[in-house]
């Protein structure tokens, strides 16, 4: 399994230098134009995500029910995706936009309002007892 493991190591740089070069043969130019433009997209995604990663975490521990590690791991997986944007390769790109399409579920933020509000409902509908304030008028004012 090891050996396996290695050898597909070994053997991924080569592949990926073997596709650049046949697509270099067949696209010409246009090669370039999509590695310069695929690597700066990777690089405006790890800048995206540097400045949205604590206001992520932020929003999910304030919101009930949140989990951070989700956001951790969301952004984790946005980092490693444009790193492997801005590696030149076609291989690396693929990978990376597999990455970048995998749903990470996000956290219902209703669901504990929803559960607060139900269980206000359940209550309010097993009481026995109407708070309120009432005004005790005369009717023989009234008809003066």
């Amino acid at each position: 399994m090891r050996f396996l493991i290695g050898l597909i190591l070994l053997a991924f740089p080569f592949a990926e230098i073997f596709l650049l070069v046949e697509l270099a043969h067949r696209y010409g130019w246009w090669l370039l134009v999509y590695l310069v433009a695929v690597g700066l997209l990777g690089l405006q995604l790890i800048r995206g995500e540097k400045l949205l990663m604590s206001a992520k975490m932020m929003q999910s521990m304030s919101a009930a029910g949140g989990n951070p590690i989700k956001t951790m791991l969301g952004s984790a997986r946005n980092m490693v995706a444009g790193v492997l944007l801005i590696i030149p390769g076609v291989i690396t790109d693929i990978i990376a936009v597999i990455l970048l399409l995998i749903p990470i579920s996000k956290p219902n933020l209703n669901t504990a309002t929803n559960a607060q509000q139900q269980s206000n409902y359940e209550k309010a509908a097993n009481d026995d007892v109407i708070e309120g304030e009432y005004t005790h008028v005369n009717e023989e004012k009234d008809k003066n």
